[in-house]
């Protein structure tokens, strides 16, 4: 059972070894990621020069739980806009916070302004 759903932010911080990573690590056992933020991280890293394949067995080896983004988490995801949209949150940042929504689990993220959300759902950010 997951207990925690992760961001591509969260994602990419362990993978960097930045701030936040060893917070990230200690929680992957069990963590849930939405597929979005699965591609969000994905393109960052190839971003960063990695190849497809690099990218592939990088994100593979961390063994997460990828949950399907299905017409039920875009439509949750839409209706997150309106709480979010001054907070300039991205569509994966939605998909992040929609999947927490329907799973009743915390998030963790790097983005500080999540903390400032009212959606409903523990964020609980990674660095200080």
């Amino acid at each position: 059972m997951a207990k925690v759903v992760l961001d591509a932010s969260a994602i990419l911080a362990l993978l960097h070894r930045e701030t936040g990573a060893d917070i990230v690590a200690e929680n992957l056992a069990g963590a849930i990621i939405s597929a979005v933020n699965v591609a969000e991280a994905g393109s960052r890293l190839i971003d960063n020069g990695m190849s497809d394949t690099d990218v592939r067995s990088v994100l593979a080896a961390l063994a997460l739980d990828v949950a399907v983004f299905d017409a039920e988490m875009a439509f949750q995801s839409a209706s997150l806009r309106t709480g979010t949209r001054d907070k300039g949150l991205s569509l994966g940042d939605r998909a992040c916070l929609a999947l927490a929504v329907t799973e009743n689990l915390p998030t963790l993220t790097a983005d500080r302004v999540w903390a400032e959300l009212d959606v409903g759902v523990e964020v609980r950010l990674i660095r200080s």
